[in-house]
């Protein structure tokens, strides 16, 4: 580090949260360097500087990525005031810290992503990275073969138009269907809008990274390659 990194990434770092959420920390005067505030966005840091946000001092974390197979009936929050259980009731006190990357519906389960890497959080979300997310849905009733055209083009609903990247039968009631852009319970909304009711809906993959044999309930830390595949960059072989 001896030209140092940007003061965005050395925050993104310590987990304090996204690069562009941390420029906002900078801009609004939040982010102290060396006992100064700083809000120069082009500000480069080193080790031997002294970081404060909001007076207390931040250091850089090591980065984990956890994959958590969520069970159905859990919610993703670290508390509930509905005194519903969260998914953190599920796992180890060390891995609180970590935040979920987007979530699953309470009746929804499978594959669900927990880091404290701010920018891996951003990549994963944000719409021009496209990440692929499919996922097996049952429906209550047979599902017609009209509907699976439609959910290609799109379905009109009161949230607006939506529609999946690809959507595939698997038996009269099971689908398969792959999105790479997801609003606030998007499969269940087009289900709705069509007229049938989810009765699952298991996430088994994110960019090329499988949900696999990890049991319900379950957790396991992701190596580098492994975080690639998430985002689409390394395939399995």
């Amino acid at each position: 580090m001896s030209e140092g990194v940007r003061l965005n990434k050395y925050l993104a770092s310590c987990g304090i949260g996204s690069r562009r959420a941390c420029d906002e920390l900078i801009s609004t005067g939040r982010v102290d360097v060396n006992g100064a505030p700083c809000i120069k966005l082009a500000t480069r840091v080193t080790e031997t500087d002294s970081v404060r946000v909001d007076g207390k001092r931040v250091f850089p974390k090591e980065e984990i990525v956890v994959i958590f197979h969520k069970p159905r009936g859990y919610v993703c929050t670290r508390s509930d005031e509905l005194g519903r259980d969260t998914i953190y009731s599920l796992l180890p006190a060390s891995l609180h810290a970590l935040h979920h990357v987007g979530r699953l519906d309470t009746d929804s389960e499978g594959m669900l992503i927990l880091t404290n890497d701010g920018d891996l959080s951003q990549q994963l979300m944000h719409p021009s990275k496209s990440v692929e997310k499919e996922y097996l849905v049952t429906s209550n009733q047979a599902f017609e073969n009209a509907h699976l055209d439609q959910f290609l083009a799109g379905v009109f609903t009161e949230e607006g138009k939506l529609k999946a990247k690809h959507i595939e039968r698997i038996s009269a009631r099971r689908i398969k269907v792959v999105l790479d852009h997801g609003a606030k319970r998007q499969i269940r909304v087009m289900f709705e809008a069509l007229g049938y009711q989810v009765t699952k809906l298991l996430r088994v993959r994110i960019g090329n990274l499988w949900l696999g044999d990890l049991e319900i309930g379950r957790w396991a830390v992701l190596n580098a390659k492994e975080v690639k595949m998430l985002l689409g960059e390394t395939k399995v072989k």
